[in-house]
Order: C-alpha cells, then structure tokens, then sequence
C-alpha cells in the first residue's frame, strides 16, 4: 500500500502564502515568490522532486479553501493534478470534474483518496489547515516540507495551533537547491 504524504512550501517565516489571499491572487501578495522552485528557478533536483511526488500519487487531498481560492484562477477550472482529487470542507461546494466533495471529515477523505490510489500514494497538498489536521490526527507517513529562502513577514501561517505540544519529526533527507531546502520528514507520534 501506498504512503500518505502531505507536502508544502513555507518561507523562512513560516507562511504559505502571503497576505490578501484571493481567487484573483491565490497565493497572496508576494506569495508567488515561494514557489520559484517549481518554475521560474528550478532546478533539476526540484524538478525530480514534484515528478517523483506527482508520478507515485494515485489520489490528491486538498481542502476546501484551497480549491475555492485556485480553481478558477490558478487552475484556470481545470484540475492541475494528474490523478483523482478530494476535497475536504465543511461547506457544501460544486466542485468541477476530477474532483470529488468529502463533507464527512479528514478521516473519510483519506480512506476515499487510498480505495482511489490502490497501491501508490495519497498526496496531500494543502492548505495549511488541512496538512495540520492531518498531521495532528496522526494520519500522515511523510511530510515533504520545502522552505524558500524568504521572509513573507505576514499571511497565511503554516503552524497555528492551540494544541500545547511538541510535534517530532525524523529527517529522512534534505535536497537543497537555489530556491528551496526540501526537507522529507517521518512525524513521530508520542501518546499524550
């Protein structure tokens, strides 16, 4: 069976968009500059690193925030991904084809999303929100985190939480390219 991995892009400051957040800028302002690993700037290691993400994942979680904001800009209505996509939200959206509504919790989602993978990978791509459900639930198995070398100084944070705990994290590997150190964790559960 295939592995759940939730990946994202943070700044040096912890945010994974910048302020004003719209569906005309989905990534906020100055935003687009945390992602210069995936086009302008990459690298042929950061290129190997999405072929890889996107060629083992056989399904892809997203939340509800995240598909409203991008899918009719920077997605331009169209799914961006290559395999079957779920989105996880409280609210009752109309999602476009090769997406799927899961109003019933993160836990449905994910054991939708692997009847849908069979044998290869769930991606869980965010946002913020959804990878700290996930990764506070003890649901994901690796969590690849790629940190851009600046600082946003505001917008949406990546860790907001009220829970008073320590989340561990085992490297397995770092890549660092000019435009981003991707870090590949194994979270540690502890039992409260």
């Amino acid at each position: 069976m295939g592995k759940t991995i939730a990946t994202i892009t943070m700044s040096l400051d912890g945010y994974i968009a910048g302020p004003d957040v719209a569906e005309n800028n989905p990534m906020g302002t100055n935003g687009e500059a945390l992602h210069k690993w995936l086009f302008e700037g990459s690298q042929k290691e950061d290129k190997e690193i999405m072929q890889d993400l996107v060629s083992n994942s056989g399904a892809v979680i997203t939340g509800g925030r995240t598909y409203q904001i991008a899918i009719d800009g920077a997605w331009g209505s169209n799914s961006p991904f290559e395999a079957h996509a779920f989105v996880v939200s409280s609210k009752l959206l109309k999602v476009r084809e090769g997406f799927t509504l899961v109003n019933d919790g993160i836990e449905s989602a994910l054991a939708k999303a692997k009847k849908t993978a069979k044998e290869k990978d769930v991606w869980i791509m965010g946002g913020a929100n959804v990878i700290q459900q996930y990764l506070n639930a003890g649901l994901v198995d690796e969590f690849h985190l790629s940190i851009a070398p600046i600082l946003l100084n505001s917008g949406t944070s990546l860790f907001i939480t009220n829970e008073n705990r320590i989340s561990n994290f085992e490297k397995i590997r770092a890549v660092n390219t000019k435009h981003a150190t991707h870090l590949f964790l194994k979270p540690i559960m502890h039992n409260a």
